[in-house]
């Protein structure tokens, strides 16, 4: 919608019926501000003004405390209205005044750096974008919708201090290459898991519910490394690993089917005869996926997002025990989740290695997370969550949430942007 940032799915496809977290972080205006690459330093405010470019003198100091200068958003007068570049931090009203939607970039024009941008500019409408520049040579670009970007007149700003966080942007060309081979890595991942579901099966027809339990584990990480969350799977994730969630009869539910459905029966004490076609439905949806994962194209567009979702879903499902439906592993797949998002971020690490600052600290975390879910596994038993007292469910809580801010910054950057 005109005027509206992109915004992502409100519900989870991995958990049917369930609203997904809002992450405002990730809908917000992406301002490259001070204190973190792509993340703005403090909130950055959205406001739709009245008025053009003219509504404010350009440097007058607004009630934020800040110089504004207004921008004119079109494909003919892209740019204008700059005519007296500052150094520092300061605000541009960027309006519309076209016929339809744009974004627009504040880009170094010597390295095609982004340091801001602002999305779904309705016509006459007018959107702030605040930024720290410094000492440079400056261009607005404005992209309309279905229509090639054109780029304003070069700015140069002289002195000042340093300018704040800018990467270069990442094209849906970019991401082909890192798609290509994360899709190959999930296909291994899947013969894998084919094997495994074929051994669960095995063991439930065969009525050795202790086998069937010890097979289940394995299984289960397997698929949950694979990075399932948000529909990357399809509907084939409800067959393969849904909950009760939105399903009237709950546990005895006939549309409760895959992992959890197994889960439940295995913990719970049912016969081999009532899981034999439960456990046999999961193994074919597995095959079923399998097969089809050869002829898909994975979107590249969704692999920044795959890197910060996985553990946005376990934060949001694992750490609250709402997927646990007896074996009590959900740290241990937090742990798997864990090793989802590395895979994600291997392929995306070329690209990251030359925008993100943050990279080594980000590895960091990643290893401190993985020490600490390392840590609830003793002698090949997974501690229950319900076994953490609150001290350490407070730590766990706040690594693993941390760690996903921070990943949000990835899903940012790697957002595809245009360039033509």
């Amino acid at each position: 919608m005109c005027g509206e940032n992109r915004s992502l799915p409100l519900r989870d496809p991995r958990r049917p019926g369930v609203p997904r977290p809002s992450p405002a972080r990730l809908r917000s205006p992406r301002i490259w501000g001070a204190g973190s690459v792509l993340l703005a330093g403090g909130v950055v405010a959205v406001l739709v003004l009245t008025g053009g470019p003219d509504a404010a003198e350009e440097g007058a100091t607004a009630a934020d405390g800040l110089p504004h200068t207004g921008i004119e958003v079109s494909p003919s007068g892209c740019g204008h209205g700059w005519q007296h570049p500052r150094p520092g931090t300061q605000v541009f009203d960027l309006h519309n005044t076209s016929g339809n939607a744009a974004e627009v970039y504040l880009k170094a024009v010597d390295t095609g750096a982004v340091y801001g941008e602002v999305e779904g500019i309705g016509p006459g409408t007018t959107r702030q974008l605040r930024v720290r520049l410094g000492q440079g040579s400056y261009a607005f670009m404005c992209l309309p919708d279905d229509a090639d970007a054109v780029t304003g007149p070069t700015v140069r700003i002289t002195g000042g201090g340093r300018s704040g966080p800018a990467a270069a942007p990442i094209t849906q060309h970019d991401l082909i290459g890192p798609s290509i081979d994360y899709q190959r890595w999930v296909a291994g991942g899947l013969d894998d898991l084919v094997r495994q579901t074929d051994a669960l099966r095995d063991a439930v027809t065969g009525g050795d519910p202790a086998a069937a339990r010890d097979a289940w584990l394995p299984a289960h990480l397997t698929y949950e490394r694979l990075g399932a969350a948000y529909g990357a799977f399809g509907d084939a994730d409800k067959k393969i690993n849904g909950t009760t969630a939105g399903l009237a009869g709950g546990v005895h539910d006939p549309e409760f089917t895959g992992f959890h459905r197994v889960e439940y029966g295995l913990w719970h004490g049912e016969s081999a005869d009532a899981l034999r076609a439960p456990a046999t439905a999961l193994a074919d949806a597995v095959t079923a996926l399998r097969d089809d994962w050869a002829q898909a194209r994975m979107d590249p567009a969704a692999l920044g997002l795959r890197a910060h979702e996985i553990l946005e879903n376990t934060v949001q499902f694992e750490l609250t025990g709402r997927t646990d439906y007896g074996s009590g592993s959900n740290l241990a797949t937090a742990r798997a989740n864990l090793d989802g998002t590395r895979a994600v971020l291997a392929r995306l690490r070329p690209l990251l290695a030359t925008r993100l600052p943050e990279l080594p600290q980000l590895d960091r975390e990643l290893d401190r997370t993985q020490q600490l879910l390392d840590g609830f596994r003793t002698d090949g038993r997974w501690t229950p969550l319900g076994e953490l007292d609150r001290s350490r469910r407070q730590q766990t809580n706040a690594v693993l949430g941390n760690l996903v801010e921070r990943l949000a910054s990835v899903a940012t950057l790697c957002d595809p942007r245009r360039t033509v």
